[in-house]
């Protein structure tokens, strides 16, 4: 059977650029692939017939020869001996269909390789993480505070590059500078990271006696860092470009610095709240009065206690809170009672205690209210 025009058998009109080549070869792979074709029993007869059109095409010198001569360029005195072993060639499929591997399935494979030839020369640095403690009065007036920080900043004997002296790094002979390398398993052809260069394309002849190398070296970094009043536990500050120094010469990473609050000794917080609790006597509660207390500012507040307050009563100090890290007012300051029963009386502090207490059985409300409803619960239970 005589051959098919290359041209019609991708698809193409005669004389088509290269770029039309590769396009109407990877819509014939999609067209013939075997799974696509499982009632078809031609095939992968057709798939090799665009197999050998493409290998023919995609090659300037061939393509010219066939452009001038036809099938006869490659047959017996033509100088030929067949496109590299013809439509039988199995090495020939995977050479031609490497070409349109990544088209085919690039994304699927995690994206195609990008730069010349697929090289990853440089790589960007990891980012880095700070934990940051502070106290509760760093955090609410803020602050200027310089850290030390151990990354790896580049070299600065090679300038990043990894080669000694103005060497330039060669292309991996093991990819030829590709990054990745192509074995053929059956019918597809599997593409993996070299195992020689890591991927990176290249690899250095003299490498740098400092960094060995790897374009960098472990140092540690001081930085001055700005905390904005009203962090709390969990705030992230970004530094652009303050991580780790990129693989021979690629970006820097980021550092991001975690912000965690130490609990305080007198206040707690919730959001841009403090609550403090302050112990009054019992004479204090009963009577009223006027107690000074802390804020967070370190000044102080006069709060006036109300005749009769009981333990949990919370007073407002309103804008005595903490600052707000984005947007809104300052929060407020409660201030909690705790009622403190005294100890260690004297003999005298007793009695006055005992005097006092039968005479005043009608002033605790909440006394009376309980002890009515226990006996309206066991008169319950009776019945």
């Amino acid at each position: 059977m005589a051959k098919r025009d290359y041209y019609d058998v991708l698809g193409v009109a005669k004389g088509a650029d290269a770029a039309a080549i590769k396009k109407g070869f990877r819509q014939k792979a999609k067209e013939l692939h075997p799974d696509r074709n499982a009632d078809n029993p031609n095939a992968e007869a057709q798939f090799k017939e665009a197999n050998e059109a493409y290998d023919v095409l995609k090659d300037p010198e061939k393509k010219a020869a066939y452009d001038r001569y036809g099938h006869a360029a490659f047959e017996g005195g033509m100088g030929g001996g067949g496109p590299r072993g013809g439509m039988g060639g199995q090495g020939d499929f995977a050479s031609a269909f490497s070409d349109v591997f990544d088209d085919l399935f690039g994304d699927m494979m995690g994206g195609r390789r990008g730069g010349a030839g697929g090289r990853t020369r440089a790589q960007r640095g990891n980012d880095l993480r700070y934990n940051l403690r502070i106290t509760l009065e760093e955090a609410f007036a803020g602050m200027q505070k310089t850290i030390q920080v151990p990354t790896a900043v580049a070299c600065t004997s090679c300038n990043g590059t990894g080669a000694e002296g103005q060497s330039e790094p060669v292309n991996c002979p093991t990819c030829a500078g590709m990054g990745k390398v192509r074995a053929q398993q059956g019918f597809f052809t599997v593409e993996r990271t070299c195992p020689t260069c890591n991927g990176a394309g290249q690899s250095i002849k003299d490498p740098c006696t400092s960094c060995h190398g790897h374009g960098r070296v472990e140092r540690e970094k001081s930085l001055s860092v700005n905390i904005p009043a009203g962090v709390e536990t969990g705030t992230r500050i970004r530094l652009a470009g303050e991580g780790e120094a990129g693989m021979r010469g690629g970006p820097t990473g980021d550092l991001y610095i975690f912000i965690e609050v130490q609990e305080h000794t007198l206040f707690q917080r919730e959001g841009n709240h403090l609550y403090c609790r302050v112990p009054v006597s019992m004479a204090s509660a009963a009577l009223g009065g006027d107690i000074e207390v802390p804020t967070i500012d370190g000044g102080k507040s006069r709060v006036k206690i109300p005749e009769g307050s009981q333990s949990g009563r919370q007073m407002r100090l309103r804008a005595k809170g903490m600052p707000a890290l984005r947007s809104g007012g300052p929060g407020d300051m409660f201030i909690e009672l705790a009622v403190e029963t005294p100890v260690k009386l004297t003999t005298r502090q007793k009695e006055i205690l005992r005097e006092f207490d039968e005479i005043s059985a009608e002033n605790n409300p909440q006394s009376e209210g309980f002890f009515a409803s226990v006996k309206s619960f066991w008169d319950s239970m009776k019945s």
